[in-house]
């Protein structure tokens, strides 16, 4: 199974060579233990041991202190953070690997502990009904406020800010966060934009804070170092859009005219469509018909899903959450088709090493001289 194309080298965006297309996706671990939010030598391990993936996306990280809404969340925009990274980095590339950071901001995703008592911001004062985890555990989401129209042109110039800040921490590229219900989304969905300024109203109108974002960042680090995630089917965070095939076909489409990305990541749906009969119930096969660029999918691979979906084209690269989690050398057990550690669940969020850096790598069994 090694000569499939999944374990063999690809370059993307520019002259970046990845040693196979099997990518570790971006997974929130809240082990930023301290003050300024910033990676500690837990996060240097952790990420080093699975250098061997293609391709690593960090934990989203956010832009600003405005973009948080979890505890401990490893962020981009102080120093004592861009510090904490390029040590993270100096070890991840000692051991030949390549790693982007996802640029991230929750948008109304928070609560007011993380904003000095204030509500969050968002495209438009509508609560996402949900929970984040604060120092008091999971508590539910902070009614947000809209943003000014001159704020959101700050909330671009952060995301602008903290791509300079990551190609400072040693990053080889940045990918920029629109799926799971944050800002980006906010933005893009009518169940939540009610706005009636230019980032309001029409299709045009609600995507232009994405195109905005991403000229901001391909402007300050190349379009060969810029990806961007999208989810089109995900209701996490949000009721998604009332025309949401016609809203991801234009942005999509105007991915591909317009820009030259590094790779577009489209997430699988992840929750039960049945319901919501307007969403693609197959990303890829839906709007991978639109890009001709190299695209990422993700949502839920095994091995052989995985191995099947770059064999037949559809995808150039998969990348996998709780499967990189628990088995670091997931490459390698993939190749060789060997067991797989099964993650812990109740180790996912917060706490320290366990869970984080103590799942064994695979060793080959000894073969009796008898």
């Amino acid at each position: 199974m090694s000569d499939k194309k999944i374990f063999h080298p690809i370059t993307t965006g520019g002259d970046t060579k990845l040693k196979n297309r099997l990518a570790m996706a971006p997974m929130t671990r809240n082990r930023a233990h301290n003050e300024s939010n910033a990676p500690t030598e837990l996060h240097q391990e952790y990420y080093s041991q699975r250098a061997s993936a293609g391709l690593i996306l960090s934990e989203g990280s956010q832009i600003s202190q405005q973009g948080m809404g979890y505890i401990d969340t490893a962020g981009i925009h102080n120093e004592e953070q861009i510090e904490g990274w390029k040590k993270v980095l100096d070890k991840v590339h000692d051991n030949d690997g390549v790693m982007y950071c996802q640029l991230w901001h929750v948008g109304r995703v928070s609560h007011e502990y993380f904003q000095d008592g204030e509500a969050p911001v968002s495209s438009s004062a509508k609560n996402a009904g949900g929970q984040v985890f604060t120092p008091n555990g999971f508590e539910p989401t902070s009614t947000p406020r809209a943003l000014e129209t001159e704020e959101v042109r700050e909330v671009v110039n952060d995301f602008r800010q903290a791509a300079a800040n990551a190609v400072e921490a040693g990053f080889d590229g940045v990918q920029i966060h629109g799926a799971n219900g944050y800002l980006v989304e906010q933005f893009l969905h009518d169940s939540i934009n009610d706005r009636t300024d230019n980032y309001g109203g029409s299709i045009i109108n609600r995507a232009r804070f994405l195109f905005e974002v991403l000229d901001a960042v391909i402007e300050e680090v190349g379009a060969e170092r810029t990806s961007l995630r999208l989810s089109p089917s995900n209701l996490m965070n949000t009721d998604n859009d009332s025309e949401s095939k016609k809203l991801y076909e234009y942005v999509i489409r105007r991915l591909e005219e317009q820009y030259n990305l590094s790779f577009l990541e489209l997430v699988e749906p992840l929750a039960d469509l049945s319901e919501h009969p307007h969403l693609a119930e197959n990303v890829i096969e839906y709007y991978g018909q639109f890009y001709s660029g190299k695209l990422m999918t993700n949502g839920n691979y095994d091995r052989e899903s995985a191995i099947d979906m770059v064999e037949s084209g559809k995808a150039d690269m998969v990348s996998f959450a709780r499967l990189f989690l628990a088995n670091p050398d997931l490459p390698l057990r993939f190749k060789k088709d060997a067991p797989l550690n099964e993650p812990k669940t109740d180790t996912f969020y917060g706490g320290g090493a366990e869970g984080y850096t103590d799942y064994p790598f695979w060793k080959k069994p000894k073969i009796s001289a008898e």
